[in-house]
C-alpha cells in the first residue's frame, strides 16, 4: 500500500517511519528540500529525530503532487493553525478515494472547527473519509521503538481498521474508535492544560497541585466533550487522560516547556524565542476558550491560561484566581 506523510516535523517523520515499519511504501512530504535530500541520502531527518534511520521502504520528496500520486492513505502532519492554507494546495491531488488522517491536535483560530471539519470542508470530502489519530505519542519515544499505543478514530470503522492495520507495528499498538469529536477534543485540550501543568511546575509547586491540574483539566475536558455530543468513555482511554498524562508529564512536552518558560515569568515573546517553537496550545487556548464559551462551558484551567499566555497575566495571579473560586461539589 502506497502512504504519505505531509509534513517532516518529528511526529510526521516517526509516523512515516511506523508506516515504512509496517511494510508500507511511504513517501514523506517536506517543505525544505534540505531535509528531504538529508533523508533520502542518509536515511535521518537531521532536524527534527536525529539519530533515527528511517527504512529503506520510506522516501523524501518536495513535490506534494508526486508524494500523493497513488497513495490510500494521506496522513496530515503539520502545524494546526496551517492545515486549511496548506490542504487547499493538496487537495486537487487527492485520490478519489483516499483516507485522510489528521495527526493534528488543536482547534482552528477564528472557526473554532476541530481539524476533522477543516479536512472535510477544504478538500471537499465526507466525514467517513477522514480519521484521526490520537493519543500519548511522544515522537522521539516512539522513533526509538519504545513501546506506545494509540486511537484511530473513524466514522467508518472499515477505514478505521485500514488505517489500524497500517500502522501496527511490534512497537505500536493502534485501537479503533468511532468518536472522533472526543478523540479531537482530548488531544486538543490536553496540551492546553499541559501548559499549565509546565507553569507549575517551574513554579516549584508540588505533586498535589499537578495532580490537581491534571485532573480538574480531564473535568473540563470531558464538560466540553459533553456539550458537543462526544462519548465520555473517550476521555479515560488513551485518547484523552492517556493524552493528557503523557503530555504533562514529558519533559519531551513542547507544551509543557513552553508553560515552563512562561511560569519562570517570561513573556509569550520571551517564550517563543527561548524554545524556538510555538506550542499547539498557545494558539489552541484562544480557540477552545472561544468554543467553550459559545456553548457555555466553563473551562477555569483553559481561561487563566488564555490570560497569561494572551493577555499578560502574572501566573501567580492566574493561580490566586483559580484558587478563590467558589467552592463546589466535585
Amino acid at each position: 500500500m502506497k502512504t504519505v506523510v505531509l509534513g517532516a516535523g518529528s511526529w510526521g517523520t516517526a509516523f512515516a517511519k511506523i508506516l515504512g515499519d509496517a511494510g508500507n511504501e511511504t513517501v514523506l512530504w517536506a517543505r525544505r528540500p534540505e531535509i528531504a535530500m538529508a533523508i533520502n541520502a542518509n536515511r535521518e531527518n537531521p532536524d527534527y529525530l536525529l539519530g533515527t534511520r528511517l527504512g529503506s521502504n520510506v522516501t523524501a520528496t518536495t513535490s506534494a503532487a508526486e508524494a500523493l500520486d497513488g497513495a490510500e492513505i494521506v496522513v496530515l502532519a503539520v502545524p494546526s493553525q496551517t492545515l486549511r492554507a496548506n490542504l487547499a494546495d493538496w487537495a486537487p491531488d487527492l485520490g478519489p478515494d483516499a483516507t485522510l488522517v489528521s495527526l493534528m491536535k488543536g482547534i482552528e483560530l477564528g472557526t473554532t472547527m476541530r481539524m476533522s471539519q477543516v479536512i472535510i470542508e477544504t478538500a471537499g470530502v465526507s466525514g467517513d473519509r477522514v480519521a484521526v489519530v490520537s493519543g500519548p505519542n511522544l515522537a522521539h519515544e516512539i522513533a526509538a521503538g519504545q513501546p506506545a499505543a494509540t486511537v484511530v478514530a473513524c466514522v467508518d470503522m472499515e477505514r478505521a481498521t485500514q488505517v489500524q492495520d497500517a500502522i501496527t507495528t511490534s512497537y505500536f499498538r493502534p485501537y479503533t474508535n468511532d468518536d472522533v469529536i472526543g478523540c479531537e477534543l482530548g488531544g486538543a485540550v490536553k496540551n492546553v492544560i499541559a501548559l499549565a501543568f509546565g507553569i507549575a511546575h517551574s513554579m516549584g509547586l508540588g505533586d498535589n497541585t499537578k495532580a490537581t491540574l491534571i485532573t480538574r483539566g480531564l473535568a473540563e475536558i470531558g464538560r466540553l466533550g459533553m456539550a458537543l455530543g462526544a462519548d465520555q468513555m473517550t476521555f479515560a482511554g488513551l485518547a484523552g487522560l492517556g493524552d493528557l498524562v503523557g503530555t504533562c508529564m514529558s519533559p519531551q512536552s513542547r507544551n509543557r516547556t513552553f508553560g515552563e518558560a512562561l511560569g519562570r515569568g517570561q513573556s509569550l515573546e520571551e517564550a517563543q524565542r527561548t524554545t524556538r517553537f510555538t506550542a499547539e496550545g498557545v494558539k489552541s487556548c484562544l480557540a477552545i476558550r472561544d468554543l467553550a464559551r459559545a456553548h457555555g462551558v466553563d473551562m477555569p484551567i483553559t481561561e487563566q491560561v488564555e490570560r497569561v499566555c494572551h493577555e499578560g497575566v502574572d501566573p501567580k495571579v492566574a493561580l490566586k484566581t483559580l484558587m478563590s473560586r467558589a467552592t463546589k461539589p466535585e
